[in-house]
């Protein structure tokens, strides 16, 4: 078969395949997610029937997907409360970076890999996956909800920590010496330092230049724009998805809302061939020998996620309800793992399976988690209130537990005001 017309036949059975697994996933009221994921393993490398025609159209989609997902994040919020975020989150970050990495500087230690495989390690468990919870988000319609400015302030903390990080690990891991790996760190930080004072400083400015009464117009300049500036953020060791949702967060008022309408289509197409492709690109056979350390670390980094939500938002003074979701949305990991572990195999060979099956396993945890957490404790609650205080049937939690179970401090209120409450219990009904 011609090579242009085994393309087209691979990429429509594809793009056919996604739509009827999509459909199925809504009938059952579940996040794509997990099937699309699936669906790349079981015709990927060493599945039953690897595609081979489509795969570097694949892998280019695939970091458009990324791209956009977070474009359309840095869409929903302004330049400043992008800093708000960042000043007020920043405790977070620290919580989440000691609870997450932990575990696997710890685990590569067991596994006798060193100090560099810890380093690697330890950004694989601690990172978890924009791209992933942007899905995520979107399918649950949570985008308004009263956490998800936490959730988000997490994950920019995140992959602004990539700028640090991933120059460090790789002269680490190419023996550079303190001064290469200086000059790394010093152009990474000063690329984002530079995006974001644009982003602050003249957002109205890139607005006014952006803008466009022509949809067509509208789509070109700001799809190229982006990919523009995610290609040379990625070229001076910062992420592209950084890039995007700084280029998001730069564009405001019409335009960001004319851009959010006209991409959003090009998005959900991009984004479900990222997570096929993530499939794709795992090889069944490698899963079964790492699959017991991989679920061990993928257990205990869950439950460390989760509490890393969970003390975000109640320091945002989120209530109980929110703090859980909040903590069950950022389990997922995915790409930056991915890209950590692909750079340290050449140096631990090691990595490579246990990192796929890890992220495997939370990339498909990750959406249950986030569907799920809230309503699973709300249950347990309920069941604990029925067997304590709080009389057989009443299927609540007295108030003076709930009280009681909620630590008391300065940074965040026990409980958030009636209207909060009101807005809370609306948008849990997902």
């Amino acid at each position: 078969m011609h090579d242009t017309t085994a393309l087209l036949v691979e990429l429509g059975s594809v793009i056919l395949g996604l739509g009827i697994i999509g459909r199925f996933a809504g009938r059952i009221g579940l996040s794509p997610i997990p099937l699309y994921l699936l669906a790349g393993l079981a015709f990927g490398e060493g599945g039953l029937l690897p595609l081979g025609a489509s795969e570097e159209f694949t892998a280019v989609g695939a970091e458009i997907g990324v791209i956009l997902l977070l474009l359309l994040l840095g869409l929903e919020y302004s330049a400043s409360e992008l800093v708000t975020s960042l000043k007020t989150q920043y405790p977070s970050g620290a919580v989440d970076f000691v609870l997450n990495a932990t575990p696997g500087a710890v685990a590569a230690l067991l596994l006798g890999w060193g100090p560099v495989g810890a380093v690697a390690l330890a950004g694989v468990t601690w990172i978890s996956s924009s791209g992933v919870i942007a899905k995520v988000l979107t399918d649950l319609g949570r985008l308004g909800n009263r956490e998800t400015p936490v959730i988000l302030g997490v994950l920019v903390i995140e992959d602004l920590s990539m700028a640090v990080y991933l120059p460090l690990l790789t002269a680490m891991l190419a023996g550079v010496g303190l001064a290469g790996g200086s000059i790394a760190l010093l152009i990474a930080l000063g690329t984002v330092g530079f995006v974001l004072y644009l982003a602050l400083r003249h957002g109205r400015l890139i607005s006014r230049a952006v803008s466009s009464d022509n949809p067509e117009m509208l789509l070109l300049v700001v799809l190229g724009l982006t990919v523009l500036v995610a290609g040379v953020a990625q070229q001076l060791q910062v992420s592209a998805a950084v890039g995007a949702f700084l280029v998001g967060i730069a564009l405001s008022g019409e335009v960001a809302e004319g851009a959010r309408k006209l991409l959003t289509p090009l998005r959900d197409l991009f984004a479900a061939v990222f997570f096929v492709f993530f499939g794709l690109s795992t090889n069944p056979a490698e899963i079964p020998p790492v699959l017991l350390p991989a679920a061990l670390l993928a257990i205990v980094t869950v439950l460390t996620k989760i509490a890393t939500g969970w003390y975000a938002a109640r320091r945002a003074g989120i209530g109980s309800r929110g703090r859980w979701r909040a903590g069950g949305t950022l389990v997922a990991r995915g790409e930056f793992s991915i890209v950590i572990a692909g750079l340290a195999v050449a140096t631990e060979p090691r990595i490579g399976p246990i990192a796929t099956a890890y992220v495997l396993i939370l990339v498909i945890v990750g959406p249950l988690t986030a569907r799920w957490t809230q309503p699973v404790v709300a249950r347990i609650q309920a069941w604990r209130g029925r067997d304590g205080s709080g009389g057989k049937g009443s299927g609540e939690v007295p108030a003076a537990r709930t009280a009681s179970a909620e630590p008391a401090g300065p940074v965040a209120p026990a409980e958030p005001t009636a209207p909060a409450v009101q807005e809370e219990f609306a948008s849990s009904a997902d």
